[in-house]
């Protein structure tokens, strides 16, 4: 794993959500803010002629477009191939015009489920060792959101994969509305850093360059609302918290989610967290996307710190009491 203290890589930011949601309109304030970066925009369309590369301003950022289906399943080896050829660019390398950028967007379909895109800095080395994943961004309409969390699995799976979440359109809701959805939303995936946009604004400094997807900062979960059972729908997704102060048995944690995946692997999304392992002076960032999981020395406990294990899985039919007896078990003997 890269030392996150020196970590030279290139920021990937994953921008999804629901057809209609307003992606590209936040990729437009993107790229047009007074940010100084130079940014390299991949833009995924399902179907054969694509419009999106239309709707995108100009600015001086290359557009790589991919048709005929959705980058998380048929166009997934072409992922890699266009991550691959800017990395070349970026490098000078071949016979590919020398191309200068800061950080990569990828805007993915309204379809889009963001996992194998998120798996995709995972599984081939090349790409881990070039890019980072620094945060996938989910774009929530305020107003038809409860349509399609009740409708589809995939605004409940872009839910559940969101480092952040903007509930956007929150000029078409009420009050009753936004609050509503709002505790469902954090019920789901109280992970996940949530800000209220309309027209997709919101400042960049709180979606780029926050390190969310590798925690480089310390989780900042609000357990509370996983305890608010104040929300009128059963969503299949849901999430279970778990912090401990004793210290932890790392090899204990992997194997009771060793355990956990070989049956419910497909369908446990995300699971992360820092950990206060026995022995060592650093937190431990642990998380994992399905059936892939890492862990790795983060930075010293502070000395104000009371170290403190705090874990959150997000995923469908979760037993929590399992979880709670199994993470008890992980206490260090």
């Amino acid at each position: 794993m890269p030392n996150l203290q020196a970590d030279t890589r290139i920021p990937v930011s994953v921008l999804t959500g629901f057809l209609g949601a307003g992606k590209t309109t936040l990729l437009n304030h993107v790229l047009t803010a007074d940010h100084g970066e130079k940014i390299a925009v991949i833009v995924n369309e399902f179907g054969e002629v694509g419009i999106d590369n239309q709707l995108v301003v100009g600015a001086d950022e290359e557009v790589f477009e991919m048709n005929n289906g959705c980058i998380c399943c048929t166009v997934r080896g072409d992922l890699i191939r266009i991550l691959g050829q800017l990395m070349e660019a970026k490098l000078g390398k071949g016979s590919r015009r020398k191309a200068d950028f800061d950080r990569v967007l990828i805007e993915t379909t309204g379809l889009a489920d963001p996992a194998p895109v998120a798996q995709t800095f995972f599984v081939d080395p090349e790409i881990a060792a070039f890019y980072k994943l620094d945060a996938i961004v989910t774009v929530v309409d305020a107003k038809h959101a409860g349509q399609h969390l009740d409708d589809g699995h995939e605004a409940q799976e872009q839910v559940a994969f969101a480092d952040v979440l903007l509930l956007n359109k929150t000029d078409l809701a009420s009050g009753d509305e936004l609050q509503k959805l709002e505790l469902r939303l954090r019920a789901m995936n109280p992970a996940a850093k949530l800000y209220h946009t309309q027209q997709s604004r919101i400042d960049i400094n709180q979606i780029l360059g926050i390190g969310a997807f590798d925690l480089e900062k310390k989780l900042e979960i609000e357990p509370g609302f996983l305890e608010d059972d104040d929300h009128e729908h059963d969503d299949e997704v849901t999430s279970v918290f778990l912090r401990e102060t004793r210290p932890l048995d790392l090899n204990k944690v992997e194997r009771f989610i060793n355990e956990w995946l070989m049956d419910h692997g497909v369908d446990t999304f995300r699971y992360k967290g820092v950990l206060n392992i026995k022995g060592m002076k650093k937190r431990v960032v642990f998380q994992g996307i399905h059936m892939l999981f890492s862990s790795y020395p983060d930075r010293d406990w502070k000395q104000d710190d009371v170290p403190t294990s705090e874990f959150v899985v997000v995923g469908r039919n979760l037993d929590e009491d399992w979880f709670r007896e199994q993470f008890a078990g992980c206490v260090a003997s």
